[in-house]
């Protein structure tokens, strides 16, 4: 499409998913843009935004918002991949930080997605179109493990134990300060933030948010944190540290904008992962190396 439009209608038959009536509907939009189209708000349904899978309802009144310029189909893009695990079923990857997972306006390459389908041609509708089968997700600047799915039996295995909370996931943070008590549970809703809507915060009507804390090793100014998230909200571990008092280190959004330790990305690392391996049954143990710019920094701060 050259120009944009919006494009208005009503449900006459129940029970499809909103990516396939849209593709349907708008012949020019494949059921991946429009995927992507919904993804970024630009699809409502009764004035509300939705999911790609949302299984429409007869008078449901949808409406799409089609930009000019709608972003490609993904390709397959040969970036270079720290591997962790590998076999038949599953990928597991150190993501660095930097990297987005999926793409999305602005970050149309370059993404997790991208290198993945060029290692896994197979994975490329496994979990939906153009997720490459990985199962969750980091945000941008956080480094670490994530698991990528090669068939759909495996996404949705590993989509059961981790919405069952059979997943235990450990990060390490350096966070401002020296969080007391030394041990804890961080138990509070997180939410979307009323006044800055790309932020996340504590919030009353937020949903239930847990995280468990330890303090592995203490600096002057600063503290080495395990964390531990029981729940998987927006950005849980940066705003649960936040609203303890503890923000992480080189964060410019929950944190401190001016940071003299890191600039390019936050000290948060997705560590390791304890699951079951969900073909086979039997556990697997999983760790990230940290990123070399983490390890000189706490080198520095030893050394003080």
């Amino acid at each position: 499409m050259t120009e944009a439009q919006t494009i208005t209608f009503q449900i006459q038959d129940a029970g499809a998913r909103l990516d396939k009536v849209v593709a349907a509907t708008v012949p020019d939009l494949s059921r991946a843009a429009v995927q992507r189209l919904v993804k970024s708000g630009q699809v409502t349904v009764n004035g509300r935004t939705s999911k790609p899978s949302y299984r429409v309802e007869v008078g449901d009144e949808v409406v799409v918002h089609v930009p000019a310029e709608v972003p490609p189909e993904i390709a397959p893009e040969q970036v270079p991949l720290d591997v962790i695990y590998e076999d038949q079923h599953l990928l597991a990857l150190n993501k660095p930080a930097g990297m987005v997972v999926h793409p999305a306006y602005g970050h149309e390459s370059g993404t997790l997605v991208n290198a993945v389908l060029a290692r896994c041609p197979e994975t490329l509708n496994v979990g939906g179109a153009d997720r490459a089968g990985i199962v969750h997700r980091l945000d941008k600047d956080t480094s670490g493990l994530i698991l990528v799915a090669k068939d759909e039996a495996t996404h949705t295995a590993l989509q059961r134990q981790f919405k069952r909370r059979q997943v235990l996931k450990t990060y390490l943070a350096l966070v401002q300060d020296h969080p007391s008590p030394r041990h804890g549970l961080i138990d509070a809703p997180i939410g979307r933030d009323k006044r800055h809507r790309k932020r996340m915060s504590v919030t009353r009507t937020g949903r239930p948010a847990r995280t468990t804390y330890h303090v592995v090793e203490l600096f002057d100014e600063y503290s080495l944190v395990e964390l531990q998230p029981e729940t998987g909200r927006t950005h849980q571990i940066r705003v649960h540290l936040a609203w303890l008092g503890y923000p992480v280190v080189g964060d410019p959004v929950y944190g401190y904008r001016k940071q003299p330790l890191l600039k390019s990305r936050h000290f948060l690392h997705a560590h390791k992962l304890e699951l079951t391996h969900p073909i086979t049954g039997a556990p697997l143990s999983l760790m990230a190396p940290w990123p070399d710019e983490l390890v000189r920094l706490l080198r520095r701060l030893r050394r003080r």
